[in-house]
């Protein structure tokens, strides 16, 4: 009876302790800066934190980091030297170069708004704009934006689409430092139709995914020197049945997904149990036990 008591008793002051620990994103979002020494993933690309990383410089010959009031133009060495070439091949290609979105936190983790993913210094959003000129100020980074390359229905690309945006896409995913490419589902019908016979593997990187009609979303492969990170499963090569990912799983996404968006069922079943955990309420905690050695970091 005492026991059964004591324990009535200390139930609330356990859950007030809980509901008391502060947010990850809110720890995370508050460094302003990186950690020191070499950098290192740690965890996943949607539940992690990363050490040394390195900011994208706000503007270069080829590229200009937008949104510059988030301060999420940090990444991996080898990531920022990856968007660098990548702007390189945009001016090849007949852009100016990249506006460049997203990337990470100085020390990655969960962000303290948008994206679920971008925790580790491996992702980067790259706008489908063309860069009239790379001389913005910080100001009109705020308030210009991007465009979006598909249309209402999801199901084809735009009169904004044109061949340089397929040719910048095919060098993004080339690149062997790549994992995966995220895009609308209208560009991967586009690129599935327009790709010619003899060389379309790069197409399995390229994935379909709600959101991404006025950026791609690029995603490196775990680099050397970080054990600890956590690789994309599964891969690319066990999503794709026939080699370029253009199979039943596209075909699913045009019938059975956005006829379901389009039509939501009437009833949905109630949730039973705790909400499940996700990015905006991760605790630290919840993430590596290397991310408090990144928090806590000079």
């Amino acid at each position: 009876m005492i026991r059964t008591l004591a324990l009535a008793l200390a139930l609330p002051v356990l859950a007030a302790s809980a509901a008391a620990e502060p947010l990850a994103k809110d720890l995370f979002g508050a460094h302003r800066s990186a950690t020191p020494g070499a950098p290192a993933v740690i965890g996943s690309y949607a539940k992690g934190c990363a050490a040394g990383l390195v900011q994208l410089p706000e503007s270069g010959p080829t590229w200009q980091a937008m949104r510059l009031s988030r301060n999420r133009n940090w990444g991996h060495p080898e990531t920022i030297d990856y968007l660098v070439d990548l702007s390189e091949t945009a001016r090849d290609l007949g852009w100016a170069g990249l506006y460049v979105g997203d990337i990470s936190q100085p020390r990655g983790g969960p962000m303290t708004s948008g994206h679920s993913s971008h925790q580790v210094g491996l992702d980067a959003d790259i706008w489908m704009l063309p860069p009239d000129r790379l001389n913005l100020s910080r100001a009109e980074r705020e308030t210009i934006s991007s465009i979006s390359v598909r249309t209402e229905d999801q199901t084809r690309v735009n009169g904004n689409w044109t061949p340089a945006h397929a040719a910048l896409l095919r060098a993004a995913a080339e690149d062997p430092r790549l994992d995966r490419l995220f895009v609308a589902a209208a560009v991967k019908l586009e690129l599935c139709k327009t790709a010619t016979r003899a060389d379309r593997a790069w197409l399995q990187k390229v994935r379909p995914l709600y959101g991404h009609n006025t950026h791609f979303h690029v995603r490196l492969k775990c680099p050397k020197g970080s054990p600890d990170c956590q690789r994309q499963t599964p891969t690319v090569a066990e999503l794709s049945k026939n080699g370029d990912g253009c199979d039943e799983t596209l075909d699913w996404w045009v019938t059975d997904y956005l006829e379901a968006l389009k039509n939501p069922p009437k009833k949905r079943k109630e949730p039973t149990g705790p909400p499940p955990k996700t990015a905006r309420t991760y605790t630290l905690a919840d993430l590596p036990s290397g991310c408090r050695a990144v928090l806590a970091a000079d």
